[in-house]
């Protein structure tokens, strides 16, 4: 069993980790706080040809294997995770069109989105569905050659750049069970009567928009349905966000090891009585227990994006995006231990990771419904712990 990556992987870590050190780390705090949209550093993702991470070769994209994905992610929120928030959804958002699009919706949109020209999102939440996505009202109805769309959308990120928008609805609401009536539109930007009504004030998650949308009559080609086929729109969701819960899995593993630098640094400055504080036992427990926490939940979440390309992985990625987001959150709260009056202060990166890692239990489902996921996994023999 080999627990390294391969050489193509180191090389790629090796770029992306000199393109968080020069373009992320040094503006990260400064732009957070000034609520400033991070422009140079989308474009220099771009130049990398970042967004076309999850679209095939033939398409112009870098078709990336899910390990190397998990790497864009680690490394990105390392240097500020909401960062990673912008390619985390548009990476999606294409893997979705690339897997379930039909030629056609392939042909029109990747290319494009491959190079960053367009970017996209998925629009799935709604004010009263979060993980309950059967639970949505919003509503397509097929008039002649086009649907006519209407309902909320919450926590839209990319809200403002999407075109097109992947949008959950209902194109047969009365459908029994709720989930065989729903399907994904690709709502084109500037359709008449989408509105991005307000940006959803954060306490983390900051860089990238978070938006309401509001459909009221929007007009949606009928060949813009995904896959061209009704009814298929839960099926497109769910495997997205095995993907996505990979996502996850890797940034908190950034964050993680974001704070433990932040940590192990601080120890060897920060002097009391006489002597650094890393001299002191106490402060050394908790440096070995970050350190630890942060080793495991990075070989879990490669475990979990090797699983998914071997095929279907709802259980380890379950399990890692569960433990590699409590991994990243104990981080950053030892992290500001350490650093103690100072890690409570915005001049040290501590207390954004904090405000950062929250997020990470809730995304893509929250570990209390992934928990439920995967023991489901386990009582069918899908996932096999030995």
């Amino acid at each position: 069993m080999d627990f390294q990556l391969n050489e193509d992987q180191r090389e790629f870590r090796a770029v992306l980790r000199d393109f968080v050190d020069r373009e992320i780390i040094p503006v990260a705090r400064d732009w957070e706080q000034s609520g400033r949209y991070p422009t140079e550093i989308v474009t220099g993702m771009r130049d990398m040809g970042l967004f076309g991470i999850t679209v095939p070769e033939e398409y112009g994209g870098l078709d990336l294997d899910p390990v190397s994905f998990a790497l864009v992610f680690e490394e990105i929120a390392r240097g500020w995770m909401g960062i990673a928030g912008i390619l985390g959804s548009h990476s999606l958002a294409c893997r979705m069109i690339a897997m379930r699009g039909t030629e056609e919706q392939k042909r029109r949109y990747l290319p494009d989105l491959a190079t960053g020209a367009r970017r996209t999102g998925i629009g799935l939440t709604e004010p009263d569905a979060g993980t309950d996505l059967q639970g949505i009202r919003t509503t397509a109805r097929l008039e002649g050659d086009h649907y006519v769309v209407n309902g909320t959308k919450m926590w839209i990120t990319n809200a403002r750049h999407a075109d097109p928008l992947p949008v959950l609805v209902k194109t047969d609401p009365s459908a029994s069970p709720a989930h065989k009536g729903m399907s994904v539109l690709l709502v084109d930007a500037g359709s008449p009567g989408y509105e991005i009504t307000k940006d959803i004030p954060k306490l983390g998650y900051k860089g990238t928009e978070s938006c309401e949308i509001v459909l009221d009559d929007v007009r949606v080609p009928r060949e813009n349905l995904l896959g061209g086929v009704e009814g298929k729109g839960m099926q497109h969701a769910l495997s997205a966000l095995e993907w996505g819960r990979v996502n996850i899995a890797a940034r908190s593993v950034g964050i993680a090891q974001r704070a433990h630098d932040e940590a192990l640094a601080y120890a060897g400055q920060r002097k009391a009585f006489g002597r650094p504080i890393g001299e002191f036992q106490a402060v050394q427990l908790q440096l070995a227990t970050v350190a630890t926490q942060l080793q495991a939940a990075r070989l879990m979440a490669y475990f979990a994006a090797d699983a998914v390309r071997r095929g279907r992985a709802d259980g380890q990625t379950g399990m890692a995006k569960i433990f590699c987001s409590e991994v990243a959150l104990q981080a950053a709260i030892d992290a500001m231990k350490v650093h103690g009056g100072y890690g409570y202060s915005t001049e040290y990166e501590v207390e954004r990771l904090y405000r950062d890692a929250i997020l990470m239990s809730i995304g893509e489902g929250t570990n209390d419904v992934l928990r439920t996921v995967v023991a489901k996994s386990l009582l069918r023999g899908e996932t096999v712990v030995r």
